[in-house]
């Protein structure tokens, strides 16, 4: 039987997970070495741009349900290095590209995300980002919002007595109507969680200055990751949204979520045998440890 004629994607019914097939990305054709797709002239970027997006010519997903965003024509910047007013130019463009993919029939989630660096599996050094349609919602974020997520449980964890950012050991940065933290249990040794102090499902529904504060604390954000890592930190970011169609009785909050598996300079930590198999993670970083770290790290 020919291998494009087995069903994708495939869910395994006794760990809950599903798994795409895209054995079609095995023949994308190597990057070349003297130039760059997405700079100005580049393939994918004939014309002059400020942020660009397009559908992705190696998709993950069928049916034109997966682009590329590009975050600046500049092939050196970064999410970190570029000015508030650019970054806001992102999240407009993501917050549209949600709204018009989220339109269509066939889609029931959105998810906007970056991979940032070679060891998360970046293959162009140039800023960019991916949006993914999924044709049903994926089990992270329906599990997230099915159990009532919220930024104070978030930040908080089981702690009895509700707190406020401020007051919060987990604590990083507010910005205006905007505010990042360390969440209470991540596998990963660094991560941060941002979201509006108003419960706003999705980016569409973020008014400007909403926007605006985003933009400054995710800059603020990234940055101080770099400061940490005394050079660019590979991660990941991704918005987590409402779905198309949320469930009865759940409340969605949009919030962003940046993770990287770097631990100390020139070291990553690697998720270990004992992980995938018992499905329990071993964090090597105190949360309330890297909170206070970053805190301190403002770059003013």
């Amino acid at each position: 039987m020919d291998v494009a004629d087995l069903p994708s994607p495939r869910r395994d019914p006794h760990r809950d997970t599903t798994v795409h097939v895209v054995a079609h990305r095995q023949t994308r054709p190597n990057l070349p070495v003297d130039s760059c797709p997405f700079c100005v002239g580049g393939l994918e970027a004939p014309e002059p741009y400020r942020v660009r997006w397009f559908p992705n010519r190696w998709p993950a997903l069928p049916d034109d349900r997966c682009e590329v965003v590009l975050f600046s024509p500049d092939h050196d910047a970064s999410l970190a290095t570029l000015p508030a007013g650019q970054v806001r130019d992102v999240i407009d463009l993501w917050a549209e590209r949600s709204e018009v993919l989220g339109a269509r029939r066939d889609v029931a989630y959105v998810l906007c995300f970056e991979n940032r660096g070679a060891e998360v599996g970046a293959t162009i050094d140039h800023p960019h980002g991916q949006i993914y349609a999924y044709d049903h919602v994926p089990r992270r974020p329906r599990q997230t919002f099915a159990t009532g997520w919220t930024p104070m449980r978030d930040r908080d964890g089981p702690d009895p007595v509700p707190r406020s950012l401020e007051t919060s050991s987990r604590a990083v940065i507010a910005s205006g109507r905007w505010e990042a933290w360390v969440p209470w249990a991540s596998a990963f040794p660094v991560a941060v969680t941002l979201a509006p102090r108003r419960q706003v499902p999705h980016l569409a529904g973020l008014d400007d200055t909403e926007r605006d504060d985003l933009a400054v604390t995710l800059s603020e954000v990234l940055r101080r990751l770099d400061r940490l890592a005394d050079g660019a930190m590979p991660y990941m970011l991704w918005v987590t949204q409402a779905p198309v169609e949320p469930e009865p009785g759940t409340e969605p909050w949009c919030h962003v979520e940046i993770v990287s598996p770097w631990r100390a300079p020139d070291r990553l930590r690697y998720i270990a045998a004992a992980e995938i198999g018992g499905g329990e993670y071993f964090n090597p970083l105190a949360p309330e440890d890297l909170a206070a770290r970053l805190r301190a790290l403002a770059t003013g």
